[in-house]
């Protein structure tokens, strides 16, 4: 069986977000057989609601059109280390793998911080792989932030 990564899908979700002045952070929820299922960028801002992180809308859109609470079996592709809360969300969701592209050092919740997965309250861990396209992950998060420096700076 042949790899096969979703994770432009994810960067194109999470370009979307930054024009819309969110975070750049997409997700995209891959079913068993390589099919798209849902896809997310971030939307706190726009939703003002601080849940509304690419993962969590991606899991919950991919719940609602499957129509079950649990994604067995399914794949996440994030361009942004999971933070706690993400996290958890997934382990509730029961994704088998995720894939990940850039390292969040503040506020990440699989390899950094919480470390949720690590936990032993922790039901269920889908199998990680990080550093997914990390260049291009990191390249959107230091161009978006920069703009915002500077805009803040006028």
């Amino acid at each position: 069986m042949r790899f096969t990564s979703f994770m432009d899908q994810a960067l194109a979700e999470a370009r979307a977000a930054a024009a819309r002045g969110e975070v750049p952070v997409g997700a995209v929820v891959v079913d068993p057989a390589g099919g798209v299922v849902a896809q997310a960028g971030n939307r706190t801002r726009e939703l003002n609601d601080p849940t509304a992180h690419a993962e969590m809308l991606a899991l919950r859109a991919a719940c609602a059109a499957l129509g079950q609470e649990r994604l067995t079996g399914h794949d996440l592709y994030v361009t942004l280390e999971p933070c706690a809360m993400c996290a958890g969300a997934i382990a509730h969701a029961r994704i088998a793998r995720l894939y990940y592209g850039a390292q969040d050092p503040k506020s990440g919740g699989v390899a950094q911080g919480a470390r949720v997965f690590a936990h032993p309250q922790c039901h269920h861990a889908p199998e990680v792989f990080d550093d997914i396209a990390a260049a291009p992950s990191e390249q959107l998060l230091r161009s978006f932030f920069a703009a915002r420096r500077k805009d803040a700076g006028r």
